[in-house]
């Protein structure tokens, strides 16, 4: 296992341990920055993370949400959003948010964790553009990193 994908997994562990159920987004993506991720991309159909670290880019494959040949969605902004609030109200889990965006048309979707904004694309280039709120970490001496890559 390399130090990309230790350092990813603590900062993901530590992420579930701080974020609150209810817009708990930002808490997950300030301690992934903090951890060195600058952005996270999502391509939809497949259900596959790529995290562009500091160490290095890392691949996380979920479970696909479709195999063989399907039909895509129109992008729908209005389906996304209801999705998007959603999930920030703590309403639904991630399979279940992925799923939202897939069935509005969402084929991918890029967090830029420096500039703080998610984007949402579909396959005709439409796309929907949100930034979210700078949250503080308590306490800020806990590192995300395990212990041999904390300095």
């Amino acid at each position: 296992m390399s130090s990309a994908t230790v350092i990813l997994r603590a900062a993901l562990e530590r992420a579930s341990a701080v974020r609150p159920k209810a817009g708990g987004f930002p808490y997950l993506a300030e301690t992934l920055r903090q951890a060195g991720v600058s952005r996270c991309r999502m391509a939809v159909p497949s259900n596959a993370m790529l995290y562009l670290t500091d160490a290095g880019p890392v691949a996380v494959q979920g479970e696909p949400l479709c195999t063989g040949m399907v039909d895509v969605a129109p992008f729908n902004r209005e389906a996304l959003v209801a999705a998007l609030r959603s999930d920030q109200a703590g309403e639904t889990a991630f399979p279940e948010f992925v799923q939202g965006c897939w069935k509005a048309g969402v084929i991918w979707y890029d967090v830029d964790l420096n500039a703080r904004t998610c984007s949402y694309y579909g396959a005709d280039g439409a796309g929907y553009t949100e930034t979210y709120p700078t949250v503080e970490i308590w306490p800020q001496s806990s590192s995300p990193l395990p212990p041999a890559f904390a300095c």
